[in-house]
């Protein structure tokens, strides 16, 4: 596999001399092995493939963090040096004002590296039936403020049959991520939003004034309907094994590693399926990714060799064993096209957020 030492060595020596790449006292040399922090979603993928890099090359195995996408890319954009994670893992792209937060710390040059696809599940017992329900009626039932007699008001909603009679008369009780998670951030764009945009009057706010939109489509109530639990997925798991009445927001990877005791509920009409994420007929979906700090390639040992091994066709190719662990594959093209980019160190451009 090709390198690019003449780059890395420039990067290297650049952040020497605007002094961003410092030593704690007592330590003779560089951190020896890749650090990685991040999303709670990307986290198995990351924390397989670290393991596998350890065993099959003469690399010193990755640690990786779950930190949550947000904490993930704050530590990542703090600076440069051996104090500073090399990889952030994202189950959402990076924001144009993180990218911003990064150059001001002098974290000028990111690597953006797709590895997939994921969905975002509603999940429930296997004890309780299949919940059914419409981007409109999930929205209805986790929304800050909602139409009522013709204007917004909080919340009303108590019991789902509220929503709608053919919905069960149990209490509305969501469990979810907090807002610095990635799934958090996904769930509001793709399904409160999704639900937000069939009023009519609300969707054509987004013209008139975009932050009104925002605003009223991604602010969840916070009258215990919404319950945050924090970033542990398992433990969302566990709560929903707890309260069969209970809903879970989280990636399909734990829904799969978890179909013995949970089932997802049908959105729209689709169950989160291999299939339905694939090919888009699942409403809620979004791309995985992680990003690399390029200052620090050709510094700390590996950071391209694991870039290489991830993007492998039998790690997380279409047959790789990622997808045994819920990952969604990209198409072999699109993967080869994100490993050369990827491996000659091409520099991310975001448009405005």
């Amino acid at each position: 596999m090709a390198t690019k030492p003449n780059f890395a060595s420039a990067l290297f020596l650049a952040a020497l001399v605007l002094g961003l790449w410092v030593l704690p006292a007592g330590t003779a040399s560089a951190r020896e092995e890749i650090r990685i922090v991040g999303s709670s979603t990307v986290f198995p993928f990351s924390t397989a493939v670290a393991e596998e890099f350890g065993q099959i090359t003469d690399y010193r195995t990755p640690v990786v963090e779950s930190t949550g996408s947000g904490g993930g890319l704050k530590l990542f954009c703090a600076g440069i040096g051996v104090v500073h994670p090399d990889i952030a893992n994202s189950s959402r792209r990076i924001k144009s004002s993180e990218v911003k937060n990064c150059a001001r710390n002098g974290v000028s040059v990111i690597i953006e590296v797709k590895i997939g696809y994921d969905g975002i599940v509603l999940a429930g017992s296997k004890a309780a039936p299949r919940a059914r329900l419409s981007l409109r009626q999930l929205w209805l039932a986790l929304a800050k403020q909602v139409p009522v007699d013709g204007k917004l008001a909080d919340n009303p909603y108590r019991v789902w049959a509220d929503i709608d009679p053919a919905l069960p008369a149990e209490r509305i009780e969501v469990l979810g991520p907090p807002p610095t998670s990635g799934t958090r951030d996904a769930f509001v764009e793709l399904a409160m939003e999704g639900g937000c945009k069939t009023f009519p009057e609300i969707a054509a706010l987004k013209k008139s004034d975009k932050a009104a939109f925002k605003s009223l489509c991604h602010a969840i109530r916070e009258d215990g309907a919404y319950v945050e639990a924090g970033e542990n997925d398992n433990l969302i798991v566990q709560k929903l094994r707890a309260n069969p009445r209970a809903l879970g927001i989280f990636g399909f990877s734990f829904l799969e590693q978890n179909r013995d005791v949970i089932q997802g509920s049908a959105i729209d009409g689709v169950v989160p399926e291999f299939d339905s994420i694939s090919d888009g007929s699942y409403p809620v979906s979004r791309s995985m990714y992680f990003y690399v700090k390029a200052a620090h390639v050709g510094v700390i040992p590996g950071i391209e060799e694991f870039i290489d091994t991830f993007l492998d066709e039998d790690v997380s190719g279409t047959y790789g064993y990622l997808t045994d662990k819920g990952l969604i594959p990209l198409n072999d093209s699109e993967r080869e096209a994100v490993r050369d980019a990827a491996l000659a160190l091409e520099s991310l451009i975001l448009p405005e957020d």
